[in-house]
């Protein structure tokens, strides 16, 4: 029954997979319209590059447009305001995976008429989360469980990021670090063949081929890697400032003494100025993260590019506008790392590729201001289909994500959500209770009554025992029922055999059974105590809810073990330091 419905689950993501390309498709033509009409005065579906975008006060004019149009739509569904997958995550763990259709919609409508009014987003964000909602409308239109609804909308999400870049794998590891809360086979399986189709629906509609180009580099191995591992820390540094100027810009407009409204008026204002200065620091701009990746631009323009870009994004984002982000911090590492590699070929006796600088550098922010450094090493790689870079890229993510780490509680993913209440975690880990065995929790022995002993030596063993239920053996040891404190109250001062008012059909498990079996057990079958037998049904000890408790305080344990200092102790052998006796075996004990 299971492979059945995963079967099913998996046709229909596969479905989702087309979905998603039709509306990547979609969306980029309807940014490409709307950004030929409002910003340069002409019909066409393609999207201009920005080196053709002119000073003048359109750049101003259209953004605040677009941005009342938005703010319009924002009051018939307000999960298009800000990138969305924030509100996205929220409805996988409160709402059961349920998004309102009318997000399906207007969501690509409202990006499109932002980006195309020169809001400085890119299309990914509105585009997972139209892949989500048609995920999470499917699951709603069709009987599934919660969560297979949760599995359709991730598929929904990573189809529609796959149709957009031609990055699979990345949008497969997109939807494990930031929608599904999960690792299973249940939800690999069909997120897999939505991606597979909507990879293929990519190449179909938009050719083959890395989205960005790059020059050939040489990375000389692992001589290179210090530059990198340095690049890696100033990354984390910028993702900390990424992350906390957008949560200080958003604070502000909530004490505003304005109606939300006009939040997005706002701030497209804001950035609209920004644009008369730095034209190029409007839109979508992949053109300009082109241009990084080649080391086209000098120093000065990509600083100026860098700066304003940041802005301009924090005050439209910030504002309560739709977009997206992977766009915008791309372009801002890019255009960090290529300011850096710039300036330490100035300064300094030693020669940096300005372009891989701009390729790691973008990588590394990203992933260190969303909280999936994975996903952006696969991504970037996948991008650029460029073997050479991937180990420079894995150490500067990893380091930029350590750091950004150590100042940041929250991501740009899941700030929104803990203002609400809502903590999102990031760590997934094997569940100790399907991992243990009922045999390593259980009392044992077990105390257990005779079957022929009497109800006055069961009220004795209650009173004075630490269970409130006891197993009844035969000579043998085999179970023959289970005598509870309920039963002797509802016996009154009845005298005689236990046996008789004992309950003679016992739930019982195995000490090979898993702790999660036992779980299940006990809410399922509504007791509190389970005798633990072997197969001829001989007692060998109870388990009970505290037992069960004991494996998770057993991984709770291991967790607190740490290591002294290494320095304090090298040459010397390490060893480790207790929190206490608790869950330490006796024979292990301090004396």
């Amino acid at each position: 029954m299971y492979s059945r419905r995963l079967l099913i689950i998996t046709v229909l993501a596969a479905g989702l997979g087309v979905v998603g390309g039709v509306a990547a498709w979609a969306l980029l033509r309807l940014i490409g319209f709307t950004t030929n009409l409002a910003l340069y005065g002409r019909f066409g579906w393609e999207l201009p590059p920005t080196t053709e975008l002119e000073r003048s006060p359109a750049l101003i004019i259209a953004p605040v447009i677009g941005a009342l149009i938005v703010a319009t739509m924002a009051r018939a569904e307000p999960i298009i305001r800000g990138h969305g997958i924030p509100e996205a995550m929220e409805s996988i763990l409160l709402r059961q995976s349920r998004i309102r259709p009318l997000a399906a919609l207007l969501k690509p409508l409202s990006a499109a008429v932002a980006i195309g009014t020169g809001g400085p987003f890119g299309a990914e964000g509105p585009i997972i989360v139209t892949g989500g909602a048609s995920g999470s409308l499917l699951g709603q239109l069709i009987p599934v469980s919660p969560a297979e609804r949760k599995v359709l909308l991730a598929s929904g999400a990573a189809a529609g990021m796959c149709a957009t870049f031609g990055a699979p794998l990345a949008s497969i590891v997109l939807a494990f670090e930031l929608l599904l809360f999960e690792f299973s086979r249940r939800s690999l399986i069909p997120v897999a063949a939505a991606t597979a189709v909507a990879g293929g629906m990519h190449i179909w509609l938009f050719g083959s081929g890395p989205l960005f180009s790059v020059p050939v580099e040489e990375f000389a191995g692992i001589s290179a890697l210090p530059k990198y591992a340095g690049l890696g820390i100033l990354c984390g540094l910028l993702a900390v400032v990424v992350a906390r100027g957008l949560f200080l810009v958003e604070a502000i407009f909530r004490r505003l003494p304005v109606a939300e409204f006009w939040h997005p008026a706002i701030g497209a204002i804001v950035f609209g100025s920004i644009g008369l200065a730095v034209p190029r620091a409007l839109g979508v701009g992949y053109d300009v993260i082109e241009d990084m990746l080649s080391a086209r631009l000098a120093l000065a323009t990509v600083l100026a590019l860098l700066v304003a870009k940041l802005v301009a994004w924090w005050f439209a984002l910030g504002s309560g506008t739709s977009g997206g982000t992977l766009a915008p911090i791309l372009i801002v590492g890019s255009a960090f790392g290529s300011a850096v590699a710039l300036a330490v070929n100035d300064v300094l006796p030693v020669e940096v590729s300005a372009s891989g600088f701009a390729l790691v550098a973008m990588a590394a922010t990203f992933g260190a201001s969303i909280g999936g450094s994975l996903t952006s090493i696969v991504f970037v790689f996948e991008l650029t289909q460029d073997y050479r870079i991937l180990l420079p890229l894995i150490l500067a993510s990893v380091l930029a994500d350590l750091v950004a780490s150590a100042f940041l509680s929250e991501t740009i993913m899941t700030e929104k959500l803990s203002r609400r209440g809502l903590r999102v975690v990031r760590d997934y880990r094997a569940d100790p209770f399907s991992q243990v065995q009922v045999g390593d929790v259980m009392t044992a022995p077990a105390i257990t009554l005779p079957d022929d002993a009497t109800i006055a030596d069961a009220r004795k063993q209650v009173l004075t025992g630490r269970h409130n239920a006891y197993p009844l053996v035969d000579a043998a040891g085999i179970s023959r029922g289970i005598i509870s404190r309920t039963d002797l109250i509802n016996a009154g001062d009845a005298m005689g055999a236990v046996r008789d008012i004992a309950s003679a059909d016992v739930v019982t498990i195995g000490r090979s059974d898993t702790v999660s079996r036992a779980m299940a057990l006990l809410f399922d079958e509504d007791v509190e105590h389970l005798p633990v037998v072997d197969a001829d049904g001989r007692v060998l000890g109870m388990c009970t809810r505290t037992d069960i408790l004991r494996a998770r305080h057993r991984e709770r344990d291991e967790d607190l073990r740490q290591a002294p200092p290494l320095l304090g102790t090298w040459p010397g052998t390490l060893r480790f330091t207790r929190l206490g006796n608790r869950g330490v075996p006796p024979n292990e004990r301090s004396q």
